[in-house]
């Protein structure tokens, strides 16, 4: 029985050798090009920007409006026993109507005013040093949003990495059982050995065609979901280029998780500070020019007038005291995280540097074992040209090698990602 898989296979592997490869940071790149988190925070601190515009506008800027307005108040007098209809009233003493007293007959304006708000330098020092730990706030975010992102694509990355190992093992192996092959049917031809065991060895390497089926599926898998992480709309099958993390155990004393609480502690404070304005004293300017005028309008009613308004706020039912303690429940609140969630990361650090010193052990000893089982497939392998080996042996002498060689790559890739896990950690 011929088997016309394994020339394919290798024809494939061949093809692969000149496909376009990718390493890690080009998914990096593309998926913080791509990241609409990245994106909003980005649009973000220009809100930032144009809201502090708009601030110094308000606070530094006259606001002129025109003012412009009719009401009429007509009456039915009474007087001299008559009922007339007047729109404007020419002093009746009895009508039907509202009270000229408050109407004064009719309104006209057509007015400029202008309001100019005084002392706002303190003012605006606030909503600048607001606007300011906003920005920062955006800044740290987009590089945890870019931390986040790194070690989520490594992570993906590794298990693409760990299927194309699994892939190149199979491919091996299957060459290696394909000569095998073509030596056990000629000494079955000649009687050595029965086609049973022939048999026995196709049947064998048929599972290995399917486990590599399987590891290829696994592969293009991750390949996709890699490329949906990086918001990369090419399908096409990359091969990624071999990566190896390093463990970066250096001290850090400020890292960005405890500067975001105290960042939001800032602003929480920043907060209070804009919150406390209302309480200070609103001194305003104003002016206004223009027609004003009750009763008939005419031009000697356009003039203007100027004055200033002061607005300070004595009582409200004690809100501010009540905001005060809302502020300091929510400072506390941040400090409170912060401990917790840093004491946290340093308990999960020590336990991935305790489980990589341990994989490390357990992969000097696998690669020991696998030296072992190297020179011991060596040996079975001349007594089976030599018709001196039992195929059953032989064939579980290759499960064996073919466990230990997947455990080999599965430890690696789990100490990558430890590895990565760590950096993610001590940042």
């Amino acid at each position: 029985m011929k088997n016309y898989f394994i020339p394919i296979l290798l024809f494939i592997s061949g093809l692969s050798l000149g496909a376009q490869q990718r390493d890690l940071n080009f998914y990096l790149n593309q998926a913080k090009t791509n990241s609409p988190l990245i994106n909003k925070t980005k649009n973000d601190n220009e809100i930032v920007k144009l809201d502090l515009q708009q601030v110094r506008s308000i606070l530094a800027k006259p606001e002129v409006n025109i003012v412009s307005g009719i009401m009429f108040a007509p009456i039915v007098s009474h007087d001299n026993n008559s009922n007339r209809f007047e729109w404007v009233s020419n002093g009746a003493a009895n009508y039907t109507g509202h009270d000229l007293a408050l109407s004064d007959g009719g309104q006209y304006q057509a007015l400029v005013s202008v309001n100019q708000p005084l002392l706002a330098g303190a003012k605006l020092k606030k909503y600048e040093n607001k606007a300011a730990i906003s920005g920062q706030i955006n800044d740290n975010n987009i590089e945890l949003t870019v931390h986040e992102l790194e070690q989520v694509i490594a992570y993906q990355y590794i298990l693409c990495l760990k299927s194309k190992m699994q892939i190149s093992n199979s491919l091996l192996l299957l060459k290696d059982l394909d000569a095998h092959l073509k030596i056990l049917e000629k000494l079955v031809e000649n009687a050595i050995y029965k086609q049973t065991d022939l048999m026995l060895l196709q049947l064998e390497i048929q599972n290995y065609e399917a486990e590599y089926k399987t590891f290829q599926s696994e592969y293009e898998a991750g390949l996709y979901d890699l490329n949906l992480i990086c918001g990369i709309r090419d399908t096409a099958l990359i091969e990624p280029e071999e990566t190896d993390l390093i463990l970066e155990t250096a001290d850090v004393s400020n890292s960005k998780f405890s500067t975001a609480y105290r960042l939001d502690s800032l602003n929480i404070i920043a907060e209070q500070a804009l919150y406390e304005l209302k309480y200070k004293p609103q001194l305003d300017l104003f002016a206004n020019a223009g027609l004003n005028a009750v009763y008939l309008p005419a031009f000697n009613r356009v003039g203007f007038s100027t004055g200033i308004t002061l607005t300070w706020n004595i009582f409200d039912g004690r809100q501010r005291d009540i905001q005060r303690e809302k502020s300091k429940v929510n400072l506390q609140t941040v400090e409170f995280e912060k401990k917790t969630i840093l004491a946290q990361n340093e308990i999960s650090k020590k336990k991935v540097l305790g489980q990589i010193n341990s994989i490390d052990g357990r992969i000097m000893l696998n690669e020991a074992q696998t030296d072992q089982y190297s020179k011991l497939y060596e040996a079975y392998s001349r007594e089976l040209s030599q018709g001196e080996a039992s195929v059953m042996d032989f064939k579980n002498l290759l499960k064996d090698i073919s466990a230990k060689k997947q455990e080999n790559i599965m430890l690696k890739m789990e100490k990558q990602l430890l590895i990565n896990t760590y950096n993610y950690l001590n940042y």
